[in-house]
């Protein structure tokens, strides 16, 4: 965008310009990478601000609270030049700076997403989306005879692979129903089939896919992974973890162009959502590459934090996994934007009906309230994380562990309190995320131990996901202690916030307003929300400072501060006051990065982001998703 459309669409809101356009093109020279270089003032203009915003509801979410501010001002650096009161901000404003009137509405800092996946999502928008919806097998292979024809139809046949995302691993009806190769291998096709789980965690393919991976009954289970196989000992086409690779490894990859442009698309819709910083939890070579890529296309407008992936042997391997990691970032840590530190371990995988392969203290039930020999799936002792958190901690560097059953949970907390000892280091900032089921024992060792407590409040609230295909599975005690943010909170734990977008989808907005309401706009009741519903105040401060900290850049973002640097979003509501409900619906006037803006509402290409974002909840049924299959696959 340039400076001129800058100021025309400021005009278009009934925003008030300031004379001329020099600060609107010095506001976006600024560079968005953490270690970005100042833009030069313009001549006549030194010590006036780039872009003063004033009449707003200014979140600070600073520690202490202090007097109200409404308004910003954002120097040439990119960063925060003075907040207050409007007059007293007025004085910043030159003859070029951009003037905008928030009509009353929030400021706050962006939103810092400590758990996401961007690229994954990028990814998966290539290829068609069962959306996550509820099916009868007749329904699904409907749906997916129509994928067939839409990927090529006759011609694919019979060695083109349809590779359909989001599928919905509890959602098969009726309730209790369980994946077999053979309903897939029903279809009128020859093609290898594969629906991945939109869980990530879950695999199912038709018996042409086994044969092509070469899995048979004597195929053992890979490090950290699971084949599903029948009572008859054969493979079901169900893979779990980290086995869904030896599918997976045969299927044809996007290009690279076609990654790039994808990618660069969902970082415009993140940017519209008011996401100004990343920690993308997965991380190898390949997503390295693609944000090089990115970045070099100018096409990364947030600040990414990569958390590197160490699978289930290099856990066993500390000194090995240190110098990998470290290689990674000697070979990367020249990408614009990137700032590394992080590495990320699976501990368990999901805890819903079928799946069952969260690592819990005591077995499943079996629907009945009877116990089962399951306990799910703990990929890492507690010995070998330990070990390994200490490695890397001694060496600067923090472990983030997907950690949802109570058991996998304390497993990481043993390690993290090994690793305290032997390394005496007492700010490490490891983290555990996701803690679906953490247990009341548990709950106070997170601020013992210094741990981050990275939750996902978007699932918070009761649907079938936490309710059919869990309650019945774990039992009304275990039940209760579902996301529990509110014991955490009280325990002492800093709370921090992430979206584990794509696995859900992107909204914001309805992610805050569940953590608080544990409802949101799409749950079917609250899910006890009188013992574990936040405040609002805490709610933005887990998505803002409290996730500046988890990264090691609450010195840079985080709050609205005098200094900091103005990452920064306007919104189209005061959030800090209107009803809870109607936080859900919160629209994005403009996104700051680093004094940049790299998202405005009236922009042709803000507008094309926002309409890319998804409105509505993941799907509940087939008519979802039915007549509407085309949008993923370019039809």
């Amino acid at each position: 965008m340039t400076s001129a459309s800058f100021s025309s669409s400021l005009s278009r809101r009934g925003l008030l310009g300031a004379v001329g356009a020099a600060g609107a093109a010095g506001l976006l020279g600024a560079a968005p990478a953490a270690a970005a270089a100042p833009a030069a003032p313009a001549a006549g203009s030194r010590g006036s601000a780039a872009l003063v915003i004033h009449g707003a509801r200014v979140f600070t979410g600073a520690a202490g609270g202090g007097a109200p501010v409404e308004a910003v001002a954002v120097g040439r650096d990119g960063k925060i030049l003075a907040t207050g009161s409007g007059s007293a901000v007025r004085r910043h404003i030159g003859r070029d700076t951009e003037v905008v009137d928030a009509r009353g509405n929030t400021v706050m800092s962006g939103i810092h997403d400590g758990h996401v996946h961007p690229l994954g999502a990028g990814d998966r928008s290539l290829r068609p989306s069962l959306e996550g919806a509820q099916t009868t097998l007749p329904e699904l292979r409907e749906l997916l005879s129509g994928f067939l024809a839409d990927t090529g139809g006759a011609d694919a046949e019979p060695d083109r692979w349809l590779v359909v995302e989001d599928w919905n691993p509890v959602g098969l009806l009726p309730t209790g129903s369980v994946p077999h190769h053979s309903m897939l291998d029903a279809l009128a096709t020859r093609r290898p089939v594969a629906l991945v789980g939109g869980d990530g965690h879950n695999l199912w393919v038709n018996r042409r896919a086994l044969d092509i991976a070469g899995i048979t009954a004597a195929t053992p289970d890979p490090v950290g992974g699971r084949i599903v196989k029948g009572a008859d000992g054969q493979p079901t086409g169900v893979l779990k973890d980290d086995a869904q690779d030896l599918v997976k490894r045969h299927i044809p990859e996007p290009s690279r162009a076609e990654l790039v442009a994808a990618c660069a698309e969902v970082l415009e819709l993140a940017a519209a959502s008011g996401v100004t910083t990343m920690m993308d939890a997965l991380v190898g070579r390949h997503e390295l590459e693609l944000y090089q890529a990115l970045a070099a296309a100018g096409k990364l407008p947030q600040r990414i934090v990569p958390a590197i992936r160490l699978d289930a042997g290099q856990t066993k391997d500390p000194a090995g996994a240190l110098a990998y990691a470290r290689g990674l970032r000697k070979e990367f840590e020249g990408v614009r934007g990137l700032r590394f530190g992080m590495v990320k371990v699976f501990l368990d995988g999901v805890i819903e009906y079928p799946a069952q392969t969260a690592a819990l203290l005591r077995p499943y039930l079996d629907g009945n309230g009877k116990p089962t020999a399951n306990r799910g799936e703990l990929y890492t002792s507690a010995a070998d994380y330990g070990r390994l958190t200490a490695a890397f901690n001694k060496a600067g560097w923090q472990l983030h562990a997907h950690g949802l059953g109570d058991r996998a949970v304390r497993t990481a907390l043993d390690g993290y309190a090994y690793a305290r000892r032997v390394t005496g280091q007492r700010d490490a900032r490891n983290a555990i995320a996701h803690l679906q089921i953490v247990d009341p024992a548990d709950l106070r060792r997170f601020a013992q131990l210094g741990v981050a407590a990275c939750m996902q409040l978007q699932w918070a609230a009761q649907d079938t996901w936490t309710m059919d295909a869990l309650l019945p599975y774990i039992g009304p005690e275990r039940h209760r202690w579902m996301y529990p943010a509110r014991s955490l909170e009280r325990a002492g734990a800093r709370l921090t916030g992430g979206s584990d977008w794509p696995v859900d989808a992107l909204q914001v907005w309805n992610q805050l307003r569940t953590a608080i309401d544990r409802q949101g706009a799409y749950g079917t009741g609250e899910l006890y929300r009188e013992l574990e519903g936040l405040s609002r105040s805490s709610v933005l401060r887990m998505h803002t400072a409290g996730t500046a900290w988890q990264l090691r850049q609450e010195g840079l973002t985080g709050t609205v501060e005098v200094g900091k640097a103005a990452d920064l979003v306007l919104l189209d509501r005061d959030v800090t006051r209107c009803p809870v409900a109607d936080i859900s619906g919160t629209g994005v006037r403009m996104t700051l990065v680093g004094g940049r803006v790299v998202h405005d509402a009236d922009s042709a290409a803000g507008r094309a982001a926002a309409a890319r974002a998804v409105s509505g909840p993941r799907p509940s049924a087939y008519a979802a998703v039915h007549g509407g299959r085309h949008h993923n696959c370019a039809h």
